[in-house]
């Protein structure tokens, strides 16, 4: 039975600072979400919720910069980057830079940022945007899916961005 001092957490530490450093060890696959405007943002929070309806989720902090944005838009695009798109994520986890300056892009429907180049890209309609602690959760319906390839996932895990080859 492996005990609960393996991780090495000193007593004093927080719930949150128990969390993050917890989840330093979770590598997430990274996204760009984007709303018209343009406002986008990082994210590794992105996931599936259901089938029928075809239904996603993020998660946002709700102090982040791009919040506004957010909740005011009817529709959102999540990009799936490939193991190439390390300075993008980069890019859009930057606050107060103007994260489209160099970015390659077209407007999709009713105005959606959609990011030029990336493996997979899919748009949502938000059906429930939900206060949860410090964060904004939005659960959006499929509308349509795109991209490009099958490149290589980018990853971030333990502070950092890297990607996963399966063997």
């Amino acid at each position: 039975m492996t005990s609960t001092t393996d991780l090495s957490a000193p007593a004093d530490l927080s719930p949150a600072d128990l969390l993050r450093r917890t989840l330093r060890r979770h590598a997430a696959g990274v996204t760009v979400l984007t709303v018209p405007g343009p406002a986008g943002f990082t994210a590794t929070s992105f996931t599936s919720v259901s089938l029928e309806p075809a239904l996603v989720s993020f998660y946002l902090s709700s102090t982040a910069s791009t919040a506004a944005a957010v909740l005011a838009a009817d529709i959102f695009a999540v990009h799936v980057l490939g193991e190439d798109h390390r300075e993008l994520a980069e890019r859009f986890a930057r606050s107060g830079t103007d994260r489209f300056a160099g970015t390659g892009w077209s407007p999709g429907p009713r105005g959606v940022p959609l990011l030029d180049g990336v493996p997979a890209w899919l748009t949502a309609r938000p059906v429930l945007h939900q206060e949860v602690g410090d964060h904004l959760l939005v659960v959006g319906e499929v509308l349509d899916a795109g991209g490009d390839g099958e490149a290589p996932p980018l990853l971030h895990h333990s502070g950092s961005f890297g990607s996963f080859r399966p063997h």
